[in-house]
This record gives structure tokens, C-alpha cells and sequence, in this order.
């Protein structure tokens, strides 16, 4: 009995263990041997499309077109081994025409596979859209046609000349694949008739020229978007004389792939064997040989990559009511989009089933999910497919679902759900998980909640009001859960509206507010709208008006009304629970009343693109007859104030308003405007959605866009590309893009645009400006942060103006100089000049001279001018972009006898003379060679005079500061005694007070002038005297002086005494200069036994008993003071010492001006002598 029981587990155990497992290991014997390709045929051709599948017998091929079975017929049926035969292929329109996408579906009975698409094209080719026209050119120059035609496959294009067919390319002329025909070097021979034939399987066209056009530049690259593996052809043709040179560089500095790149003719580039590699943005410079003068194109290349998968979907073995999630990734350009079928066919979202970031999870898995999936990646380049297996094992010990569910509505938000216990193995329930999703719509969110085991009633309590939702309970156990219980419906109650409706108001005339509004959306009225209440009054009243309507009205007018004056109106909506909350006030002004003719308001409508934009579309009204010169468009958060004007162009309609904040309520104005003045305005409230609902509250932003790369276009342009995130979702994508100069500080100007498309092309951007870009995605009102911002700089623009005050100077006779300005434009980059010169005689002939100067110069000199002549000078700026055009010509007339005459030369645009700078150097004529050279020689005087003079004043400083004393220590000294000037020790300073009582010391003037009782004492002359020895009549006789003084003065050791002593021929009517100077009345001879000759100094004697003064006598020649001294000393000492003693007073008196050679920071003492 244990060994039955053995073996009966045992095969139980196989058939729940293997079973599955075989199913997995052998699910993949079905896959297809050949699957059918792309394919172009005749029409009334028969075909054949490839299908095998290989796998567990029997096997059931179906065909599919567009999605839709295959109707066999006698013309279209399936051969035995799976492979569709159309024995005529028919191109009717419609539904008849055999053109389509074809798929074979596989099945057996693990399931059902899909083949990749293959696309049936009939053959076919149009007229020409693009037809060559007639051209006269010079001998030598270019020439270039072109033709243009669609067919499929793409036509070979060939030219023919006068009936015979031209070589694809020869040294001068080059056939390009796109149908241009290029001839260089064009010949007397080369002109007649030139046709473009267009060959494919279909026909063959032949087309005649027509085409009369002058080149200048003639064709430059453009923006493609090329298949991987297949050839790129940039065409580049430019005319001058001489012939330019073509060369090609990338923008980003990238070397060029030589092993893949050739050029076609004389400058057309062919890119074979297109990689990613090889996408970016191309430029062509056409050059003239020789210089510096160059002109560029650019165009981008996209090199289109079809689907290849990243990550692919692994099969998985899940448990009922388990959960499964299969991932799939596929990468390419553009971006593929993400399907997924079941069985062959397409998988929905639901409650149970989601797809986002491109994985795949099924929820709550039941038995009818057991299937093969399969993950597609399509895009315009292909499409790719990849299969996974889910096997939904069954466990036989499980609970059976919960019985009699029922629901009660308790609130506008909460329903009571109510159930029993499931019948069987009740006891082993653990769980259970309450499922339940809106009723009405598509792709509703299912939402789950577990509760315990202990309860069988729950409030589900964040419902919306109004609203049906559905039901259903699912009991868990350890071994695995119930399956679904049965459905039960349940409504919520009503509420009152969320929010008030949105206001849109205009003017009819002076006297009337045209009010409408938009019905509620079903989550904001809460409920049917059963009335609303209008509100008004004027801003300077505060009686209000009230005006009830009922829930089917959108609009009202509001007539007798004062003209030019601001009213404020707000409205309120009722369901049958009551009122809701009131809108805010909006602001409207009435039109004045005149007679002039303004536009009426136009009609204006705003649509939320996303949570951050709304867009902004117009039309005038019907009955407007005034003529528009623009609109101004005002825009604000409720209750903040308005922002200036977005100014508007007359032909504008649609204008995009991005940066908003999510959730919040914002009040838009339009206007036109007149010459007269604004016109009607029209006002509109609109609230912006939330970026994550409150239902998705806990769902995560998608990602934002990667790989976003920014290539510059052109001087205004740039080119954005970027990659999808990983995710998937069956609503459509759209991006914003945010445009802004760098350091822009008004957010105002920032630009936002709007695509659907993986890239666009930004224009109207300014020249030489860096930009920055950043992208963020919008799916399902959820918008993803905002990619990280890239920088890019547009190319500088060609200028578009001359250099102005463009001005000439003749500065020698054969040589002018030209100076101009930069051109007047913005952003402007110049990188170099060119001056162009010639005779008047030279200019008639076409003759130029030409000379290139860097862009930061702006003069130039002109030399071997010729006199007698008049030359005429232009000049133009250039950069990289091209060249700018050249200056109204200015006259110089050169003279043989300009400069000799001393005339000034006659010049077009005025002169000035001055040193002139060219090339880097100053370039020095004789005049101003002359002046500098004399400027030079007077400084260098002045410096030879300067110098001099201060070594002077050094020495006179170093010998007035020195005390001679020709006796020695012990000999003493008498009133009267000459002192001998080789005995003098000099150097001998000595420090004074600046007063006391018995002596003081003038310093008023800054000198060193000492005065005591009897007057100055005079500093030492003989250092003067030395100075001045070139002097005539100078006289040194000292015996002179001692027949004229008398009297005497002692003095003490370590004293120093100054003696003054009348002199004998003064006369006794004269008063003394000291009596004058200070007024004394004692002796003055100065006895030293006078007993107040300590304190009033009459006897002359200075003492200094702290300052030990050696060496310092006094002699007889002390200058007696005069009353001059106390003036700006321009004189002598005194006028009494020149009428006594005239050559005494020249030669030994101290005077102020002599003085001033001293020292100030030293103070020295010396005598007269």
C-alpha cells in the first residue's frame, strides 16, 4: 500500500514539476525557418513571399496585410509550404492595391508567433517635380542643372547632350546620383541641349532644359537623414574668379572618415557605407586660392538606424494570482516605438495588465494569460521581434473565491464593500485583496487593497464623486489564491463642484461683456451641473449684480453697460447639493466710445499643451474691418500683477506660453492694435493641470529624454536631436523644448517650442550667440523633469553692412592712410578687412590693388601712390561666413605739388594730420621728426639744469652747517679778531631752542636766520663766495673791515657769544637799525658789565647752557639788521649797510633768498665774515 502511494506521489510529482518544465525547454521549437523581405515588383507581376516556421506539428501559417487577415482568392493564396503567392500584383486605389505590410502569423499549440513586417511596393515613377531650365554663363565660369523626380525604387538619372548620353564624370563635368549636373570650366563647345533621363523598372523619362540663372553660389549642402549601410552625397558648387576651392570639415572638429569619404567632381562629398559615426553637422568652405576669402555651408547629416534590442523578454513560470513582468529595450534612430502581443496579437492595458518603461507586467495572473509574447520594436528604418513564454502553473489545494459580494454607497467618496467567506478551505485563508477601477472608459487604473483575514467588510474611502466603479475580492492562502470573485457595480453620490468654471470675456461694443465659459469636466463638477450664478460690478462700486442661469448655459451677455470702464465679474456653479466655491474677480474694461475704427477682440481659445505650457490660438473676428498692425498679448497668475506686452506680428495666430506652474489658474488677454490705437480686448482664465494627478500619486514622473545633442545649423539655427526614454505607452509623446541665450536674465524671453518629433530645428536664433537647450517629455499629463541643459553657439553671420566713416589723410607724397569703423551690426565677428584702391584710370580698366587687414585693425596704409592722380578706396569686412559688402567708394587726390605747397590735399571724406600706425610701426615724417628731436633736447637741459642745481644746493647745505674756530681750545678770543677761514673747523652742528628769552631764531620763512638782541646774525659767505668766484669786482679784503669796527665782546668757555658793534661812519643824527628793528633804549655798544645784559641782551651775548657749541666765534662783520628782513626779502640785508659799507653788504650779508638753499630739517649757526 506505501509503495501504490509512492508511486502515485511520484507521478503527481511529474506531472506538476515536469510538465511545466518541458513546456518551457520546448515552447521554443516554433520560430520561423524564413520570414518574408521588402520587395518591389511590376505591376501585373507575380510574387512570392518567404514564410517557414519550424516546431512541434501541426502548424498553422497565417498571412496578414496591414494588420487584417489575408482574403484568399484565385490571385492570392498561401503555398503548402507557408510562403504567400500573388500571382499579378494589382495597384488599384484603396483597399484593392496589393501594396502593403505583410506578416505571417505561426501557431501550434503552445501558441502563436508573428513574423517581422515586410513591405510590398509596386514600381512606379512621376513627372519631374524639380525640370531643368536654360542658363547663360560666361566662358570659363559654371554651370549647373538640375532635375527632380519621385519614383520607387529611386530612378537612375542620366544627362545627355544634344541626344548623347554625357559620362558620369570627367575632369569637367560631374553627374551627381540626386540628378544635378555640374560643369566646370565652361566651353564654347559645351553649349546646346542638355536633357535629364530618369530610369527605374517602371519607365523611363526623358525631360528637356529650360533654366536661365546666374550663379554666385550656386548649391550648398542640405539636411539629410540617411539609412545605416547606405551613401550620404553633400553637394557643395561655388563660382568665382579664380575658380574656388572646395574643402569640407566637421563642425565638431572631428577628422573625416577618409576610408568611406570621396569627393564627386570638384567638390561634392559622397559618404559611403553611412555608420553612426558618420552623422553630424558638415561644412563646405569654397576658398580663393591665394587668400583668405572663403565662404561656408553647412547641413546635418542623421544617419537613421533601424531597431536593434538592448535588453530582450526572458520566459517565466508564475503561480496564480502571481505576477509577471517581462522587459524589453530596443535601441535605433529615430527612437522605436515598444509593442507588445500575445499570441500575435496586441496586448491591452487594463487593470491587470500595464505597460510603462518598456516593461510589460501582468498582474493578478490567471489561467488565460498562459501564452507566448511578444515584444516588437518598430520604427521607419524596420522593425524587430522577440518572444518570451508565461506559464500560469495551477495549484489544485486552493481556496474557492469569496461568495455574494455587495456594495453600498456611503459618501460622494466612500462605497462599503461587504463579502462572505469563500466555501472551501476557508480556514487556510490569509488574506485578502480588494480589486476595484472605474467603470466607464479605457485603460482605467486598477487599484488593490490587502486587508487580514479577520474582517469581510471594508470602506474603500478615496473614490470620486459621481462616479461608477467595479468591484471584485481574491482570498490568498500559502499554497497560492483564490480565483476572482464576481463582479459587483457601485456608484458614488454627488458633491458639490470642485471649482468654477473658467471665464472668456469680449466686447461686442462700448456698452456690452460678452461672457461665456466651458462646461465643467465630470472630476471637477463633482456631479450634473444644475445652474450657475454670474457675478459683476464695476471696480469703483461695490453693489454687486447677480444673474442665475441655468446648468446648460455657456454663455451670457450683459448689455447697458458704461463705456471705458473696468468691471469685475467672477461665477459659481450648483449641482443638487449646492453651491460650489466662487471664482476669483477678472478684470474687464469696456471699450471707450469713438468714432475711430479699432479692431474688434478677436475670437481666442486656449488649449493646456502640458502642466508648464498652454497655447494660445486667434482669429479675428468675422465682422472686423479694421485694418491690424499687430496684437499685444498679456498674460498673469491669478492675483499677481500683469507682466508687459508679448508683442505679435499681424499674420501670427497661434502663440505658445511655456514656464507655467502646475495646478495653478492664469488670465490671458489678447488685443489687436491699429495706427489708431488698441483695439477690443478679448479676457480668458485657464488653470493648468497638475504634472501628476492625484489618482497617479504615487506613480513616478517618466525619465526625462537622453542623448539630447545640439549641432549648430546655421547663423540662426541649431539642430536638436534626442532619444526616448526607455518606457512604453500606447498615447502619444510630446516634448518642450527651452530655449535661452546664456545668462539670460529675463525669463520672459525664454523660448519654448513644442514637437512630437525626436528632433527639430530650432531657428530664428541670433548670430554668434551661445545658447543653452533642455527637453522634457509629456505622456498622460505626467511631464518628466527637464533633461540636463547642453550649450551651443550659432555660427557668426555673414556681414550684412560696409564698414562705416570710412575716412583718408595724405600724409606724404606718395603715401595716404584710410581708416573706417566696424560695421553698425550686433554680434558681429570680423575677422579680417579688405581694402580695395585704384587710379581712377586703373578703376576704369577693373584694375584693383588689394590689401587684407586683420579684424581687430582698422587702418591701413596706402603707399607708391602716384602724384597727379585720383584714387578711388573701398573697403568690406568678412568672417567666416562670407564676405560683406564693400563701401561707397571715397575719392584722394594725390597732387604733385601737395606737400610742397604747404596745401592740404583735397579729400573726400575729411582729414586730420597725425602720426600714423600701420602694420604695427609708427611711420615718422620729417616734421614730426624735427619736433621730437627738439622736445628731446629741451628735457635733457632741464634734466642737466636740475641735477646740477641739486648737487649745488647739497654742497651749500654741507658748508653752511659748519663752525669754523682757527684758535686753539686755549687761546681766547677778542671783539674784533678776524677769524681765518683755513682755521674754521666746519660740520659743527649745534641745536638751538626756537626762542627763549634772551634770543630766538626766525623760521618763519623756513630759513636759518638767528637774531638776537642786536639783530640777525649773517651765515658764513664764503662757501658763497665760492659759488659765485665768476663774479666781477669781488673784494676780500678783510683788513677793510677791521679799520672800520671797534669795540669788543668777551665771552666765557663753553659759551657762545655773538657781537655786534656799531660801525664808525654812521653818522650821529642816523638812528640805528636796531634801535629801529627793536626798539631798545640801553647801550649800544653792548658793555658786558651792563647789569641787565643777561636779560634784554643788549650786549649781544647768546647763551646756551645745555648744548655744548665749540668752535664759534663772532666777528666784526655781523650785518647790523634792517627793517627789510621782516619782509619777503627780495633786498639786502638793509638799505643803512648799503649806503655804509656798499661792498660789504654784496659780499658778507645774509639775505632771505640765500637762505633758502638751507637745510629745513637741520638747524646750523654760523657768522658773517
Amino acid at each position: 500500500m506505501a509503495s501504490d502511494k509512492r508511486k502515485l506521489y511520484q507521478r503527481w510529482l511529474f506531472c506538476v514539476v515536469f510538465l511545466p518544465l518541458s513546456g518551457v525547454l520546448c515552447f521554443s521549437e516554433l520560430f520561423f525557418i524564413k520570414e518574408p523581405h521588402d520587395v518591389t515588383v511590376m505591376r501585373k507581376d507575380a510574387v512570392i513571399l518567404d514564410c517557414q516556421a519550424h516546431g512541434e506539428a501541426p502548424i498553422d501559417v497565417r498571412w496578414l496585410k496591414n494588420g487584417v487577415k489575408v482574403v484568399e482568392n484565385e490571385r492570392v493564396y498561401p503555398l503548402s509550404n507557408g510562403s504567400l503567392f500573388i500571382s499579378e500584383v494589382e495597384s488599384r486605389r484603396g483597399d484593392k492595391s496589393d501594396e502593403g505590410f505583410y506578416q505571417c502569423l505561426a501557431q501550434n499549440k503552445y501558441g502563436a508567433i508573428l513574423s517581422q513586417k515586410a513591405r510590398l511596393t509596386i514600381a512606379s515613377i512621376s513627372s519631374f517635380s524639380i525640370q531643368p531650365m536654360s542658363i547663360v554663363v560666361t566662358e570659363g565660369s559654371v554651370a549647373r542643372f538640375s532635375c527632380r523626380i519621385s519614383a520607387h525604387p529611386p530612378p537612375i538619372i542620366t544627362w545627355e547632350f544634344n541626344r548623347v548620353t554625357l559620362p558620369l564624370a570627367t575632369e569637367r563635368i560631374t553627374v551627381l546620383p540626386s540628378g544635378v549636373l555640374q560643369i566646370y570650366g565652361v566651353q564654347r563647345a559645351d553649349a546646346g541641349n542638355y536633357r535629364c533621363i530618369a530610369t527605374n523598372i517602371a519607365s523611363r523619362r526623358p525631360l528637356s532644359p529650360l533654366l536661365p540663372q546666374r550663379p554666385c553660389i550656386i548649391a550648398g549642402p542640405q539636411n539629410i537623414s540617411v539609412s545605416l549601410h547606405q551613401s550620404a552625397i553633400l553637394e557643395c558648387m561655388a563660382t568665382g574668379n579664380p575658380r574656388p576651392l572646395i574643402s569640407w570639415s566637421r563642425a565638431d572638429s572631428k577628422s573625416i572618415d577618409v576610408y568611406n569619404t570621396k569627393v564627386l567632381g570638384n567638390g561634392n562629398l559622397m559618404i559611403t557605407d553611412i555608420k553612426p559615426q558618420h552623422g553630424g553637422v558638415y561644412i563646405c568652405r569654397a576658398t580663393t586660392p591665394g587668400t583668405r576669402n572663403y565662404t561656408i555651408s553647412s547641413a546635418n547629416i542623421t544617419v537613421l538606424a533601424p531597431p536593434s534590442f538592448v535588453e530582450w523578454p526572458e520566459s517565466l513560470t508564475r503561480p496564480r494570482a502571481g505576477t509577471a513582468r517581462f522587459v524589453c529595450q530596443a535601441e535605433g534612430v529615430p527612437m522605436p516605438q515598444i509593442t507588445w502581443l500575445k499570441n500575435g496579437e496586441k496586448v491591452h492595458s487594463n487593470g491587470r495588465i500595464k505597460m510603462y518603461n518598456s516593461k510589460l507586467v501582468i498582474n493578478q495572473i490567471i489561467p488565460e494569460d498562459d501564452a507566448i509574447y511578444q515584444c516588437q520594436a518598430d520604427n521607419e528604418q524596420g522593425s524587430v521581434l522577440s518572444m518570451a513564454r508565461l506559464i500560469v502553473v495551477m495549484s489544485e489545494d486552493r481556496p474557492s473565491a469569496p461568495r455574494n459580494i455587495r456594495a453600498d454607497t456611503v459618501s460622494s467618496s466612500a462605497i462599503l464593500l461587504a463579502w462572505e467567506r469563500p466555501l472551501y478551505n476557508s480556514d487556510k485563508v490569509i488574506a485578502y485583496s480588494v480589486h476595484y477601477m472605474k467603470a466607464e472608459g479605457l485603460n482605467n487604473e486598477e487599484y488593490q487593497i490587502v486587508i487580514g483575514n479577520d474582517t469581510t467588510r471594508y470602506i474603500i474611502d478615496d473614490l470620486e464623486p459621481a462616479r461608477n466603479y467595479t468591484f471584485y475580492v481574491v482570498a490568498y492562502m500559502p499554497m497560492g489564491a483564490s480565483r476572482m470573485s464576481d463582479h459587483v457595480f457601485q456608484h458614488t453620490l454627488e458633491d458639490v463642484p470642485l471649482r468654477a468654471p473658467e471665464l472668456s470675456l469680449t466686447s461686442n461694443s462700448p456698452t456690452d461683456i460678452q461672457v461665456s465659459w466651458q462646461p465643467l469636466p465630470d472630476k471637477l463638477s463633482r456631479g450634473r451641473v444644475s445652474a450657475y450664478r454670474l457675478s459683476y460690478r464695476t471696480s469703483a462700486e461695490l453693489a454687486v449684480t447677480q444673474i442665475e442661469l441655468p446648468g446648460e448655459k455657456t454663455q451670457c451677455l450683459l448689455e447697458n453697460l458704461q463705456p471705458d470702464t473696468i468691471y469685475l465679474l467672477r461665477i459659481t456653479a450648483a449641482t443638487s447639493v449646492g453651491w460650489g466655491e466662487q471664482s476669483a474677480w477678472t478684470s474687464h474694461r469696456t471699450p471707450k466710445s469713438s468714432s475711430a475704427q479699432v479692431p474688434l477682440a478677436p475670437e481666442l481659445h486656449l488649449e493646456p499643451l502640458n502642466c508648464t505650457t498652454i497655447m494660445a490660438r486667434w482669429q479675428l473676428a468675422p465682422r472686423n474691418s479694421a485694418r491690424v498692425q499687430g496684437y499685444k498679448l498679456f498674460y498673469h497668475e491669478e492675483s499677481q500683477s500683469e507682466n508687459a506686452p508679448v508683442q505679435l506680428r499681424a499674420f501670427d495666430n497661434t502663440h505658445t506660453i511655456g514656464g507655467l506652474d502646475p495646478r495653478r489658474k492664469y488670465h490671458v488677454k489678447l488685443l489687436a492694435y491699429n495706427f489708431v490705437g488698441d483695439g477690443y480686448q478679448a479676457d480668458q482664465t485657464i488653470s493648468t493641470p497638475g504634472c501628476v494627478s492625484v489618482r497617479d500619486r504615487l506613480v513616478p514622473p517618466p525619465p526625462p529624454p537622453h542623448n539630447v545633442n545640439a549641432k549648430t545649423n546655421s547663423s540662426t539655427s541649431v539642430f536638436l536631436h534626442w532619444g526616448r526614454p526607455a518606457f512604453t505607452s500606447s498615447n502619444a509623446v510630446n516634448y518642450t523644448v527651452r530655449c535661452n541665450p546664456v545668462g539670460l536674465q529675463n525669463a520672459s524671453l525664454v523660448l519654448y517650442l513644442q514637437t512630437n518629433e525626436q528632433n527639430l530645428l530650432v531657428q530664428g536664433l541670433e548670430p554668434n550667440t551661445k545658447y543653452e537647450f533642455a527637453i522634457r517629455l509629456h505622456i498622460e499629463q505626467l511631464s518628466s523633469p527637464w533633461s540636463p541643459v547642453v550649450y551651443q553657439s550659432t555660427f557668426p553671420e555673414a556681414p550684412t553692412l560696409p564698414p562705416s566713416s570710412v575716412k583718408l589723410t595724405l600724409i606724404e607724397e606718395d603715401t595716404a592712410l584710410v581708416s573706417w569703423k566696424p560695421p553698425d551690426e550686433p554680434n558681429l565677428a570680423v575677422t579680417h578687412y579688405t581694402i580695395l584702391y585704384a587710379s581712377r584710370n586703373a578703376w576704369v580698366a577693373g584694375e584693383w590693388q588689394v590689401l587684407q587687414r586683420e579684424g581687430s585693425i582698422t587702418m591701413a596704409l596706402l603707399e607708391n601712390l602716384k602724384p597727379g592722380h585720383v584714387y578711388l578706396v573701398k573697403v568690406s569686412a568678412s568672417n567666416s561666413m562670407g564676405d560683406g559688402p564693400f563701401s561707397q567708394m571715397a575719392e584722394l587726390p594725390v597732387r604733385a605739388d601737395s606737400l610742397s605747397s604747404g596745401h592740404v590735399p583735397r579729400l573726400s571724406h575729411g582729414s586730420t594730420h597725425s602720426t600714423v600706425f600701420s602694420d604695427g610701426f609708427y611711420h615718422l615724417d620729417q616734421r614730426s621728426m624735427t619736433g621730437i628731436t627738439v622736445g628731446v633736447c629741451i628735457a635733457l637741459i632741464c634734466i642737466i639744469i636740475c641735477a646740477f642745481i641739486i648737487v649745488c644746493r647739497g654742497k651749500n647745505r654741507k658748508f653752511s652747517a659748519v663752525k669754523t674756530n682757527g684758535q686753539g681750545p686755549n687761546t681766547p678770543a677778542r671783539a674784533g679778531d678776524r677769524l681765518d677761514s683755513e682755521g674754521e673747523a666746519e660740520n659743527s652742528d649745534v641745536s638751538v631752542p626756537m626762542m627763549n628769552r634772551d634770543h630766538f631764531i626766525d623760521a618763519k620763512g623756513g630759513t636759518n636766520l638767528i637774531i638776537n638782541s642786536l639783530g640777525p646774525i649773517c651765515p658764513s659767505t664764503e662757501k658763497k663766495k665760492k659759488w659765485f668766484s665768476f663774479r666781477n669786482g669781488e673784494k676780500n679784503n678783510s683788513k677793510e673791515v677791521q679799520s672800520v669796527r671797534h669795540g669788543s665782546a668777551s665771552y666765557q668757555p663753553a659759551a657762545t657769544v655773538l657781537s655786534y658793534e656799531q660801525e664808525l661812519s654812521i653818522s650821529p643824527d642816523q638812528t640805528t637799525t636796531l634801535h629801529v628793528l627793536l626798539g631798545t633804549h640801553g647801550d649800544t655798544e653792548g658793555s658786558s658789565n651792563s647789569e641787565g645784559s643777561h636779560e634784554t641782551g643788549d650786549s649781544g651775548r647768546y647763551s646756551h647752557d645745555e648744548t655744548e657749541l665749540t668752535n664759534l666765534s663772532s666777528g666784526p662783520s655781523s650785518c647790523p639788521p634792517s627793517l627789510s628782513v621782516e619782509d619777503s626779502g627780495s633786498s639786502d640785508c638793509s638799505s643803512a649797510a648799503k649806503e655804509q659799507n656798499p661792498p660789504e653788504s654784496t659780499e658778507d650779508c645774509c639775505c632771505p633768498h640765500e637762505a633758502q638753499f638751507k637745510s629745513q630739517s637741520a638747524l646750523s649757526l654760523s657768522l658773517c665774515v
